[in-house]
């Protein structure tokens, strides 16, 4: 599988059973599961191991805390577990969660950290619901998606990371966003939550906005994001806009590739909008004079020329008379003498060369040109 490709995953990932990847979030699982034990009040056994107790900070070394929670023997809590560096002076009130009742010490074991994530998942279970907004860093990389924390763990789906393909997903990584909780499962205490959806929302919104504020002939700046033979796709800040192959430039081009890279920032000008439809139609070629405008005073019938050829056809020969202007130099003008049947008999691609203007059809924006009128015809005396 590409890199590109490894992240692509599909909407079918966002599952009911999502598994937490380290044994940290097992042990935390295990612990949310397990019942408080009720044998009586005063010691370590009437404490349920998974009980969130209340306790004063008596001590604070350069690795750990000691928190009294008025059992036989203190506690002791890596400094890593406050996050909140307030926390940290001697008499001060912190909740903390019973890790174990015994140590390999003897002590008993407690954590801030799960303390917090018990907390926080009491939280979102009272106050939050499938559609409820939270915000969360991206901590790491698990099969299938990333994990955020929200004050406990989430599942962030693969396929609800962005509204857009992600080449390099560790882009995301220990950022912060907002997130939408799509699914809560009480009985396994898993939360999954998606990024993509608020930003369709956000997207949708943007795309009402400008269909009901833009104008026709307004100038745009838009980003390309997709091309194709018969045109390019620009993201207007809320809604694509369609530039065809033929309104990008007035020159002749084969694919609009030869004007524009994927991620170009363009400015456009807008052509057409279909609001019931929500299709934007959009123009380049637009923004500069239409070379054809005054194309007869220009060139009359019997003027000369001298251009490119830039594309040989079966049927004769293109030659570029000047930026966007391109005139036709048919087989049948080729040669007084010979039938030409190929037009490489007679010119080759970017041979610059003189030519007659013969007629001009401005609306079609067809130019005829001969070359052979160049030249004497040497019928006109064949009788002498």
């Amino acid at each position: 599988m590409s890199k590109e490709s490894q992240y692509d995953w599909s909407d079918n990932q966002i599952i009911d059973d999502v598994a937490f990847q380290t044994d940290d979030a097992k042990t935390f699982h295990d612990l949310l599961n397990q019942k408080e034990d009720a044998a009586g009040e005063g010691s370590t056994a009437s404490m349920g191991t998974g009980q969130i107790l209340q306790g004063t900070i008596v001590e604070i070394t350069s690795d750990f805390v000691i928190v009294d929670v008025g059992l036989k023997s203190e506690g002791l809590i890596p400094v890593g577990e406050f996050s909140n560096k307030d926390e940290l002076s001697l008499g001060n009130q912190v909740e903390v969660l019973l890790d174990r009742a015994e140590g390999e010490d003897g002590q008993i074991v407690l954590s801030r950290e799960k303390a917090r994530r018990l907390r926080q998942w009491e939280h979102i279970v009272n106050n939050c619901e499938e559609g409820s907004l939270v915000e969360g860093k991206i901590i790491r990389k698990v099969k299938g998606g990333l994990m955020v924390d929200i004050g406990m763990e989430a599942f962030l789906p693969g396929s609800q990371i962005d509204n857009k393909r992600i080449k390099n997903i560790d882009e995301y990584l220990y950022q912060t966003f907002e997130f939408k909780i799509l699914k809560i499962n009480i009985e396994r205490k898993n939360i999954v939550v998606s990024r993509r959806e608020l930003l369709e929302e956000e997207r949708s919104s943007k795309k009402a906005e400008l269909l009901e504020n833009i104008k026709e002939g307004e100038l745009r700046k838009g980003i390309v994001k997709n091309i194709t033979d018969f045109g390019v796709f620009l993201d207007l800040d809320g809604i694509d806009g369609l530039l065809h192959i033929t309104d990008m430039t007035w020159k002749r081009i084969r694919h609009p590739s030869e004007v524009v890279e994927l991620g170009d920032e363009i400015e456009v000008i807008i052509l057409s909008i279909d609001r019931e439809k929500g299709r934007v139609a959009l123009g380049l070629k637009q923004k500069e004079q239409n070379p054809w405008t005054e194309i007869e005073e220009r060139y009359p019938p019997g003027t000369k020329i001298k251009g490119k050829i830039v594309n040989l056809v079966p049927y004769g020969a293109f030659i570029e008379i000047e930026p966007g202007i391109e005139g036709l130099i048919h087989v049948s003008e080729m040669s007084w003498v010979k039938n030409i049947s190929d037009p490489s008999e007679v010119v080759t691609k970017g041979d610059e060369l003189e030519a007659i203007v013969l007629s001009i059809q401005k609306d079609e924006g067809k130019i005829s040109l001969g070359i052979k009128q160049t030249q004497r015809n040497p019928w006109e005396n064949v009788e002498e």
